[in-house]
């Protein structure tokens, strides 16, 4: 007695389609799970036995059970072939129909009872199956949502393994699950930071305001309580509001991790701040099977660095590919995979060790060898990739006993915010560019066009400030976003003068 069906594998954040084979016959008794399994799908034999006594159905003991998930070669991970070899058993012993059955692709963990669990990575399945014909997609209740974003799949979610095999014995009737975005999907960022909660720092809010726009990275050097990480809480309150396709993107990210805890559709940008002591693989994804890291989470969001010195050289070094090319490859000796990661980065330092260095009120401790040292540890291509340096000094005792200051909230920023993304989006109509921040050198030269007065004062920067090429072309990209905030076409010498402004790091 043999029966077929399919599930799914999730390889990084893609899928692949896994034909579940399972072989009964006379013999001694025992079930064998073949086809590269790790020790989690192993063990599933022992939950698919409970599940199926514990929902009612008989279980041939004293046959021998052979179950063969194809492609051999495919490492198969976790609980989700639980309900695929269920199913395809009660299929090989005719409690449920075999031709039904393998119309289905089927995902789903069991519980010993038969409930079947929450399980990662159903998006991705979904939309792997676009490209195959399996149009049908069996799942956990939990995940029905994210699973159904897909148009073009029939999605069935269920709680319990009876429920799922009555259905494809067609005693249960079950439309197909129908998603609703507009009961998930809030266009508008609703979070307990706002800027009108930050005193002073007019000159850090303009550049958060103007990275914002462009999806520039930044980093902020300032004493402690300055207010560098109350400012990057915030940024995420005036960044535009995602669109679906990112937000799709953004969603399969974190379904593949299982860490869309919210089962739905992911509307608002991330906001991903990881320890300083975070190694390079948990930034940049790892493992013997890779899987994303933080760098890829922050996927069309924020991934905030503080204490930006305090992080290992060899974690900071590994955001140059990310910084350049918009995506990280994690080779490893049995794969190698490509992580999306286009993101802005947000990072704080200290002046010094101990943090005083230029404080008003407080005197530093710090020998200037040391204070050399401390900022040494950012390496000059690193900086070189980060398109605003700025210095946040620390509040005087005055403006912090002032409660008269008002300062514009994140829903006026972020409306100028909006404004200039739109006149992005025109500009680079038909071009895989979203923001100002990922021109290449033929965009810079096509869509950079200074007045005569703006050229020469770049000139004059260029050859007193000796700034390199890469610089050159950040301080023409933060240019081109001030230029779009002011709504001018052309980039004239006061955009110029301002970015230039935002280069204080390459002075040091």
């Amino acid at each position: 007695m043999i029966a077929k069906t399919f599930s799914a594998a999730v390889n990084g954040i893609d899928a692949d389609i896994i034909e579940v084979e399972v072989y009964i016959s006379s013999g001694s008794p025992s079930i064998t799970i073949v086809g590269l399994p790790d020790a989690a799908v192993k063990e599933s034999k022992d939950r698919v036995v409970a599940a199926i006594k514990n929902s009612g159905f008989d279980f041939p003991y004293q046959k021998k059970i052979v179950a063969n998930l194809a492609p051999a070669d495919l490492k198969k991970e976790g609980g989700a072939f639980d309900l695929p070899l269920a199913l395809a058993l009660l299929a090989a012993v005719g409690r449920i129909q075999k031709d039904k059955l393998s119309e289905f692709c089927i995902i789903g963990e069991l519980s010993l009872e038969g409930k079947i669990r929450k399980g990662r990575g159903l998006l991705s399945i979904a939309l792997g199956l676009q490209k195959n014909p399996l149009k049908k997609l069996l799942v956990p209740f939990a995940n029905r949502q994210e699973s159904a974003i897909v148009k073009t799949i029939e999605v069935f979610p269920f709680k319990t393994l009876a429920e799922a095999a009555a259905f494809i014995n067609e005693e249960l009737a079950l439309p197909p699950f129908v998603y609703n975005p507009d009961n998930s999907q809030n266009h508008f960022f609703d979070s307990e930071y706002d800027f009108s909660d930050i005193k002073g720092q007019r000159s850090a809010k303009r550049a958060a305001e103007i990275s914002a726009a462009g999806g520039h990275n930044m980093i902020m050097s300032g004493p402690p309580g300055a207010g560098k990480t109350m400012l990057a809480k915030r940024i995420p309150s005036i960044l535009p509001p995602m669109t679906f396709e990112e937000s799709v993107e953004t969603t399969k990210i974190h379904s593949a991790c299982g860490q869309n805890f919210g089962g739905a559709l992911i509307a608002q940008r991330p906001f991903r701040s990881p320890h300083h002591t975070s190694s390079a693989v948990a930034l940049a994804g790892g493992g013997v099977y890779p899987k994303p890291g933080e760098i890829s989470l922050a996927h069309n969001g924020v991934l905030f660095l503080d204490e930006f010195a305090e992080f290992r050289r060899d974690a900071l070094e590994i955001l140059r590919q990310p910084l350049e090319d918009r995506r990280i490859t994690v080779s490893r000796a049995k794969t190698t995979i490509s992580f999306p990661a286009s993101f802005m980065l947000v990072a704080a330092m200290n002046p010094c060790p101990c943090g005083n260095f230029g404080s008003y009120d407080k005197e530093c401790a710090c020998s200037a060898g040391q204070i050399l040292r401390y900022k040494n540890k950012i390496s000059g291509p690193l900086l070189d990739r980060i398109d605003i340096h700025i210095e946040v000094p620390a509040l005087r005792a005055g403006e912090l006993a002032d409660w008269t200051q008002f300062s514009e909230n994140s829903q006026t920023i972020r409306g100028r915010i909006i404004y200039a993304r739109q006149i992005q989006n025109m500009r680079f109509k038909g071009l895989k560019i979203f923001s100002n921040a990922q021109m290449n050198v033929k965009d810079i030269r096509k869509y950079c066009v200074m007045d005569e007065m703006g050229k020469q004062v770049l000139k004059r920067a260029i050859e007193k400030l000796k700034f390199s090429a890469r610089a050159y072309d950040k301080i023409l990209k933060v240019s081109r976003t001030i230029a779009d905030l002011d709504k001018s076409a052309l980039i004239k010498s006061v955009h110029i003068a301002e970015a230039v402004q935002y280069r204080s790091f390459d002075r040091m």
